[in-house]
């Protein structure tokens, strides 16, 4: 028992790692980054011209192939063990798929985003929906 939970969390942080690699490799959401931490200095009373996370744009295909690889060992334990949500494999696969930094792509970045987005609110939508079965369940026992 202790070593499956040992397991569980060892594939949680690398699903975590995953997702986070995988948010910093699409120059998009990077720039979102950065443009929210400009908003939230800015409420503080400091001023930034420029992007302070641009410096993390030379690594954006690295992180991403990170993500990539992390994301298909989280596969692999999720066939071999279940001990991963499926939900969140599939909410990393669209957060991946959004994501694609290569510049021989750039031209098809609205249906990268559409196909990632969609299966990012289907995973979204289905981790909500067993939420609540689960709570539905805990309350009428």
């Amino acid at each position: 028992m202790v070593a499956l939970a040992k397991e569980e969390r060892l594939s949680t942080w690398g699903s975590t790692a995953s997702s986070i690699a995988s948010f910093f490799g699409g120059y998009q959401v990077c720039h979102n980054v950065c443009l929210g931490i400009i908003t939230l200095l800015s409420l503080i009373g400091i001023t930034l011209t420029g992007m302070p996370l641009g410096f993390l744009q030379q690594f954006a295909i690295p992180f991403w192939i990170l993500a990539v690889v992390l994301l298909l060992i989280s596969v692999f334990l999720y066939v071999r063990k279940k001990c991963i949500s499926r939900n969140l494999l599939f909410l990393n696969t669209g957060i991946l798929i959004m994501g694609i930094p290569f510049s021989s792509l750039q031209g098809y970045t609205a249906y990268f985003w559409i196909v990632g987005g969609s299966i990012t609110t289907i995973s979204i939508f289905l981790f909500i929906q067993e939420k609540l079965k689960r709570k539905k369940t805990i309350i009428s026992t």
